[in-house]
């Protein structure tokens, strides 16, 4: 897997004011979102149908991501169904380089007064943003469920939380968001900010064939 430098893409929503309480609801996959290369010559192909993602890797990786709105900021709980038929062998995700996994979802948090404060913030901005912190839920590898460890390619920023080992299936997942961060970083998690979904197949050049969907945050 290649460098995770994708925290430079999340520029944060104008807004006014502090986080808002979270209302509950789905995150479509819409226009909202948009796909971002990490290498120069190849990507994966996803396909957004609303409710759902698929997501076609084949020795590739790249990422989708999109802003979060306001009204989904204050949100502590998550919730999703994923699908994957065809699947990168288990890799270890504490190194880097050979470290494939079949589908990364991520939610991107910043203190709640500096995502009130940083309204425009371009890419440069946020890059310099100590503070941005980023669970990194994985489906691959071959850690045990639930190991939660830091990743190579953010210390101290980025966090896997291992849901489901390197193979094919489907599966239902509710996570606790405020918990997995207390546990990771220690502390509230303060805005979610922003959501990112990467499949990764590029170092072990096999292929991955999945589905997300019925995302939604409360």
């Amino acid at each position: 897997m290649r460098s995770l430098s994708f925290l430079l893409l999340f520029g944060v929503a104008t807004v006014s004011a502090l986080v808002q309480p979270a209302t509950a609801g789905p995150i479509a996959f819409d226009g909202r979102w948009s796909e971002q290369r990490l290498q120069l010559f190849n990507s994966n192909d996803y396909v957004f149908n609303g409710r759902s993602l698929q997501i076609t890797s084949d020795g590739a990786v790249s990422l989708a991501w999109m802003r979060t709105q306001t009204s989904d900021w204050g949100a502590t709980l998550a919730s999703w169904n994923w699908a994957v038929d065809q699947s990168v062998p288990a890799t270890d995700l504490r190194r880097k380089g050979g470290d494939d996994r079949n589908i990364s979802l991520y939610f991107v948090f910043l203190p709640e007064a500096e995502a009130a404060r940083m309204q425009g913030a371009n890419i440069r901005q946020l890059q310099r943003t100590p503070s941005v912190r980023i669970l990194q839920y994985v489906w691959g590898g071959t850690h045990a469920p639930g190991a939660i460890f830091g990743s190579p390619y953010a210390p101290g920023q980025g966090a896997n939380v291992m849901l489901r080992q390197a193979g094919t299936g489907r599966a239902t997942e509710r996570v606790n968001l405020a918990q997995d961060f207390a546990t990771a970083f220690g502390g509230a998690p303060g805005a979610l900010v922003g959501i990112a979904v990467s499949a990764d197949s590029d170092d072990t050049g096999t292929a991955i064939r999945a589905t997300l969907s019925d995302l939604r945050v409360d």
